[in-house]
């Protein structure tokens, strides 16, 4: 495919790492040198810098021949022209990036589609939409379920004293004798292991694992978690992100909000009739202690500044509360959420530029995730009735070694795929691949 990104900011330079290794050919445009420059020295991609609304512009990077136009600046109305401009002057398909949720929520009576923007993200509601997920369960970080939880992704750290401490896999496998988890992923000290018989789990590891309903409570027990529901949740700060996780959270838990401003405070009150909204500044522990920090389920920092949120969600941790989830602006901080205490850390520009990425898959995806931290991706593929993968079983088919096959969902039931699996058509496979080799994973299923 031939794709055009305008905007090279965290969003476009990661999305254009994603699709780097991927063969596309790929123009980057910025008004930044500076930017350019940098992505021109990391990556395989051809830049042009000026105004992504400029006609020349747009003609120097052949917008005529693109499959895919995707705006990505920090400015809605620049993605907004950007898609509209390119889009008449011969972009099949374009994406813009947007933070008026309005444009989201009346997309029918804007009709984008007809004034030539195919798809708008939200950064912001996809953040609070990835917030949500992430509250499923407090005894684990990370949580995609498959088919409705026929089978499920799951990540949980190892503590000193679990039962896997120490241990390596061929160790641990009488431990799992009806076979109904496997482990498909080990994020340590910032890299990403796809583990192998003789790799050992270490103390604060991040183990991620595909398992079955039944798999998700023996994984628990073995790393001595104990499940709790999510009642009460705290969120701190009432950025545009804290706002749309307040509305969609206060439907189904008890959801207070903290916001320094006081303004802004009245404002957030009159629009979250659900959500109780206190004014005052949550860096100070004892506001949080009077607001009742130690009883809640699950605190969400959500400011504009990291560190605080960082820090706000270490003080919640120390009172005791099961889930803690920061927003952090800095993408390098997400690699150090379980080492320094936080369960999860997230970059609603990661999110985004993840989200954007499903779009350009090839072959029979149907899902495709992100797991924050980690270097892979988790894949959902249907296995067509001529596919590579049906004619040989798993361990003959010379599956790439940084990629896994976690499981199988088959006539509506999961299975966990040992070496003797064998596919057929209509399966739908979840695989968890490094990106670099999610090109040669597709292959096994065309």
């Amino acid at each position: 495919m031939k794709i055009i990104i305008a905007g090279a900011g965290d969003v476009g330079f990661h999305l254009t790492r994603l699709l780097a290794n991927e063969e596309h050919d790929i123009v980057l445009i910025d008004t930044n040198k500076d930017k350019l420059q940098y992505a021109s020295d990391h990556l395989d991609v051809v830049t042009v810098r000026g105004k992504s609304t400029s006609h020349s512009v747009l003609t120097a990077a052949n917008v005529k021949e693109a499959d895919l136009l995707i705006s990505v600046t920090s400015f809605e109305e620049n993605n907004l022209l950007t898609a509209l401009i390119g889009k008449r002057m011969g972009a099949k398909k374009t994406i813009a990036r947007v933070s008026n949720t309005e444009f989201l929520i009346d997309n029918q009576k804007w009709d984008m589609q007809y004034l030539g923007v195919d798809e708008i993200i939200s950064p912001e509601a996809l953040a609070s939409k990835e917030i949500k997920r992430l509250l499923q369960e407090s005894a684990i970080t990370d949580i995609f379920d498959f088919e409705r939880g026929k089978l499920s992704l799951i990540g949980i750290s190892i503590d000193d004293g679990d039962l896997l401490h120490n241990k390596t896999l061929e160790e641990t496998a009488h431990l799992n004798p009806g076979f109904n988890f496997i482990t498909v992923a080990i994020l340590r000290n910032q890299e990403t292991i796809i583990p192998r018989g003789d790799t050992r789990f270490m103390v604060n590891d991040h183990v991620y694992y595909i398992a079955l309903p039944d798999g998700i409570e023996r994984v628990l027990k073995l790393t001595g978690k104990k499940r709790s529901k999510i009642k009460n949740i705290m969120i701190l700060g009432g950025s545009k992100v804290g706002f749309h996780t307040a509305k969609g959270l206060s439907e189904k838990y008890n959801v207070k909000l903290i916001e320094k401003s006081k303004e802004k405070s009245f404002e957030l009150a009159d629009t979250l009739d659900k959500t109780m909204v206190i004014s005052g500044d949550g860096r100070e522990v004892e506001l949080l202690e009077e607001e009742g920090i130690e009883n809640m389920d699950a605190f969400i920092a959500l400011t504009g500044n990291s560190e605080t949120n960082i820090i706000s969600s270490l003080v919640a941790k120390n009172h005791g509360v099961p889930k803690t989830i920061a927003l952090v602006e800095n993408m390098d901080y997400i690699h150090l959420s379980q080492n320094i205490g936080v369960d999860t850390m997230i970059n609603k520009k990661l999110i985004a530029a993840s989200f954007i990425f499903r779009y350009i898959r090839e072959g029979q995806v149907i899902a495709i995730t992100s797991i924050h931290g980690v270097d892979a991706e988790i894949l959902e593929f249907v296995v067509g009735k001529d596919s590579k993968i049906t004619k040989k079983p798993l361990k003959d088919l010379q599956f790439p070694k940084t990629a896994i096959v976690g499981g199988v969902i088959r006539d509506g039931k999961g299975f966990i795929t040992m070496g003797d699996f064998c596919f057929k058509e209509n399966d739908r496979v979840v695989v968890l691949s490094r990106p670099e080799c999610i090109h040669k994973v597709e292959g096994f299923f065309k």
